[in-house]
């Protein structure tokens, strides 16, 4: 693959951001900034400055993380995908054009010092004129632009040398006369003279040292060039009268007659001709550049980047490119321009913030800046709040600028590149992935995948893989534990690149199969290069057909706030249960501490801590949490629960209910005598995370390793299916459906209609000892933990309400209803369950005999078919009937089988 030669130094760098900055925004736009800020026009340049800083970090960590030319556009579509990438394409390209029209129009105000010519078309006719000398070539004025940009800088510092000494501290006066809200307006107006300042990360595959001379580049510049601006508006406001500057689009040639005379002025004037016309033709080139390149990623048609034979530029992209600058000049006066263009150079800043936001928390394995923004993430966070501030304050026009980019950015992707492009971007594999409900997706390894009771995961960067291996064998139960080691390369990446193992990978494969060895498993090990790493983990648990997906948890670090996930949405969506392992060293588990919540885990917690214990030799404690002050009562509720989730196991287990003053900190403390924590992984709002929720405190502070387990949404209590024996199988179901609460093909269209139904249905049921309102309320609690659809059109809504007896009520609906469930299909079969909390051991029994009834028998196809009470009531108890036959015919073949004897290697 052939790639560009390194030869940019820190000097180039530097150059490359200053020429980009230098130009309209300090020839054209202070006049019109001093009508709206007054003479404190100078700190809107310093303040824009600042506001600049954080996305300058942020680009320049970026452009290390991934140093190829593109620079924004890249980054955008890499992390939001091609929409979003499209949508910043139009963009960029929008605000260059943009800039180098009000350049245009500036070179007509400076033309005009010497020579009376009509503004718009004069400036018509020189976009034609560079326009041809971008399309024939633009080699030898590239050099020129430098030699420009050096006399432009020597000319400002020279008004500010004789200026500064002149400065009338009268024209100083009355500062503020708009006040903040103008000096903040007159901010986001002259933003825009700072777009460039990191253009040098489109080129930045030409930079030697990219790790250093990036960021060093970008911020050097940034800060040259505010001093610049800062200087050179102070100098003008000293020398000026505001009544002369308010509306001057030449402020440098009237600063020079100020200081230095009719020849200082049109010295200034030449000067200002000069470096507005290289402004523009420099703008044009650039512009041009980004329907060429988005032409290549398919996002355009390809007739954008075709290239002149004679002339090797791309010819169309130009001339399009120019078209837009023309209609520009002739409809929008400057300070529309600079506003529009201001606008969108605000937008994509923010956008450049937030894209570091989400790389770091979406902690990608590819994303490896060598340069970091500092003081995450109140830097971007700053950034983007300042953003939109400025925003706010430019006013309606910022609505005009979100329609020129979004708009045909959208139209363009809608209907040309969405059909071909095949990238979703970071954001677009790690949040909701209607593809992977329908099936599985291949895994980009040629070795095949065999069946596996438990599949460990490994994502790179684990404290310890050997025990995540021993972890994942003791929950094999005998069978296979398929290791993935998983590799993640960005989209655009040819997988080809990192196959070869390298030898840290071929210690990590030894030290696996060393590990499954001692525990006597059976063991697979692959290394899977992946550009979509989510995909790939579906894809994997569902041909593998595990039961388990092993992960080591990662809480949040020094450079994210979110707990590591590099499965994201599809961490709440697996169709497997769930173990992620904190590991802080123990080699030996003899004590292990299970801390279980009511809920749809607790009975998996309980499960796999017997099971665990059984294998490795353990002891299992259960234990609940009451505060101090806690009465008797609600010790013996507790007690109560954990005496019912006894019952779960055939082992004698220890019960202990924890006072203290709160569970993080008491729960913490008791685990210095155990070697496990087991516990489940509960779900949390993105605020709640953000926050710390106490279960990652818990685990995060926990003295010995943890273990945190979820049962998959779709499979609720599959731990109880799995298990359960024959001899359990009696049904139990009969004697808790509650008269009345069987209904069939009830009229409801929401899922809030349906609840509220419910609701009044055992109410009434209750006599009214129970309120219908406390009902829904629990149902939606409930919801809350997890969502209560099960797959099949099925759904458990529960129901935890004091003082009651345990009852079942079955119902169907008209219509599907839209439950909002993991699967993403509608419901129309109900089994809802209320009970109160000292009896959950009833509730699982309810779950796991109706799981049996819908699994074994016909039971859903009937209840579909019921039109009355009766016909349900029939149908559950010819399937119970036909439940127990079926069990009772298995114990009895059991106890028929003979003893087997034999004596060998099973």
């Amino acid at each position: 693959m052939k790639e560009l030669e390194r030869s940019l130094g820190l000097p180039a760098v530097i150059a490359i951001s200053v020429s980009a900055m230098l130009g309209s925004g300090i020839f054209v736009l202070p006049g019109l900034a001093a009508a709206q800020a007054g003479p404190s026009v100078w700190l809107s340049y310093l303040l824009a400055g600042l506001c600049v800083l954080p996305a300058a970090t942020c680009k320049a960590e970026l452009a290390t993380a991934m140093p190829t030319s593109g620079g924004t556009y890249v980054y955008l579509e890499r992390i939001f995908g091609p929409l979003v990438g499209s949508v910043a394409g139009v963009a960029l390209w929008a605000s260059m054009l943009l800039k180098s029209a009000f350049a245009l129009l500036g070179f007509g105000t400076y033309l005009l010092v010497m020579a009376e010519l009509p503004l718009r078309p004069t400036a018509l006719v020189l976009l034609v004129a560079i326009s041809l000398l971008n399309v024939v070539g633009v080699r030898k004025v590239g050099k020129a632009q430098v030699v420009i940009v050096g006399l432009s800088l020597l000319g400002l510092g020279l008004l500010v040398a004789f200026g500064l000494p002149k400065v009338d501290p009268r024209n100083l006066e009355h500062s503020f006369p708009h006040g903040v809200t103008g000096l903040l307006a007159a901010t986001g107006f002259v933003f825009v003279s700072y777009n460039g300042v990191t253009k040098v990360a489109a080129v930045a595959e030409e930079v030697k040292n990219p790790q250093r001379n990036l960021p060093l580049g970008i911020l050097l510049s940034l800060g040259g060039i505010m001093i610049v601006y800062g200087l050179v508006t102070f100098t003008l406001v000293g020398n000026v009268p505001m009544s002369e500057l308010g509306s001057d689009l030449k402020p440098i040639h009237t600063l020079a007659h100020h200081v230095g005379g009719s020849v200082a002025g049109k010295v200034a004037a030449v000067l200002g001709v000069v470096t507005m016309v290289s402004m523009a033709n420099a703008g044009l080139l650039a512009a041009s550049r980004f329907p060429f390149a988005m032409a290549r990623e398919q996002l355009l048609p390809a007739s954008l980047a075709s290239v002149h034979r004679r002339y090797q530029t791309p010819i169309i992209a130009i001339l399009i490119t120019a078209a837009a600058m023309a209609i520009a000049i002739s409809f929008f006066e400057v300070a529309k321009l600079a506003k529009l263009a201001s606008s969108i150079v605000i937008l994509l800043y923010v956008s450049e913030n937030l894209a570091v936001v989400v790389f770091r928390e979406s902690r990608v394995n590819w994303y490896k800046p060598t340069f970091e923004a500092p003081l995450y993430p109140w830097v971007p966070a700053l950034g983007a709040l300042s953003g939109v501030v400025l925003l706010f304050m430019i006013g309606p026009t910022v609505l005009l600028a979100v329609g020129l980019v979004t708009v045909p950015g959208l139209l363009t992707y809608l209907f040309y590149g969405r059909a071909r492009a095949r990238r979703r971007g970071v954001v677009g594999q790690r949040t909701k992935r209607a593809d992977l409900l329908q099936t599985a997706r291949p895994v980009d390894t040629e070795d095949a995948l065999s069946q596996a009771e438990a599949v460990v995961a490994l994502f790179g960067g684990e404290r310890s893989p050997e025990m995540l291996v021993e972890v994942g064998g003791a929950l094999a139960e005998s069978g296979t534990v398929q290791v993935a080691h998983l590799t993640e390369v960005p989209e655009q990446m040819a997988l080809d690149v990192v196959l070869e193992e390298d030898v840290t990978l071929r210690s990590l494969r030894r030290r696996s199969h060393a590990a499954a060895d001692q525990q006597g498993a059976h063991l697979d090990f692959h290394a899977i290069v992946a550009r979509d790493l989510v995909g790939t983990v579906h894809s994997v648990t569902s041909r593998t057909e595990c039961h388990w997906l092993v992960m080591e948890w990662q809480g949040p670090s020094r450079k994210s706030l979110l707990p590591y996930n590099p499965i994201g949405w599809l961490i709440n969506h697996l169709d497997t249960n769930l173990a992620l392992v904190r590991d802080v060293g123990i080699r030996y588990v003899r004590e292990i501490l299970v801390y279980p919540e009511p809920g749809p885990h607790d009975a998996l917690v309980v499960r796999t801590a017997a099971h665990l214990a059984q294998n490795w030799g353990a002891h299992v404690t259960l234990v609940r949490f009451v505060p101090d002050d806690a009465g008797e009562d609600q010790v013996e509720a507790e007690q109560s629960y954990l005496e019912q989730l006894e019952l779960l196991v055939e082992e004698p287990i220890k019960q202990h209910v924890l006072r203290g003053k709160n569970l993080v900190t008491s729960l913490n403390s008791e685990t210095a005598a155990f070697d496990l924590l087991v516990m489940g992984q509960a779900d949390a709002s993105l605020f709640a995370t953000l926050r710390g929720t106490a279960h990652a405190r818990i685990i995060k502070g926990s003295a010995c390793s943890v273990l945190s387990l979820k049962t998959p949404r779709v499979q609720t209590h599959a731990a109880l299916r799995r298990h359960a024996s024959a001899e359990e199988s009696q049904s139990r179901l009969m004697p808790f459906v509650a008269p009345g609460a069987l209904q069939a093909r009830v009229r409801v269209h929401r899922k809030e209609d349906l609840f509220a139904h419910v609701a009044q249905v055992f109410e009434a049921i209750l006599l009214g000892r129970v309120n219908a309102r406390v009902i829904q309320d629990a149902l939606w609690e409930r919801e809350k933990t997890q969502n209560t659809s099960v797959g099949r059109g099925v759904a458990l809504p529960h129901a935890t309400v004091a003082d009651i007896p345990s009852y079942l009520g079955v119902f169907t609906t008209k219509a599907p209803l839209d439950y909002a469930g993991p699967d993403g299909n509608p419901v129309d079969v109900f089994f809802v369950t209320l009970c109160p909390p000292s009896d959950r051991s009833t509730h699982l029994e309810l779950l796991r005999e109706i799981a049996a009834l819908t699994l074994k028998t016909d039971l859903l196809d009937r209840l579909r078919k019921a039109e009355t009470a009766f016909e349900m009531r029939e149908a559950l108890e010819e399937c119970c009937h036909v439940l127990d036959d079926a069990d009772e015919k298995a114990r009895e073949e059991s106890s028929q089988a003979p003893l087997d004897t034999s004596v060998g290697t099973p």
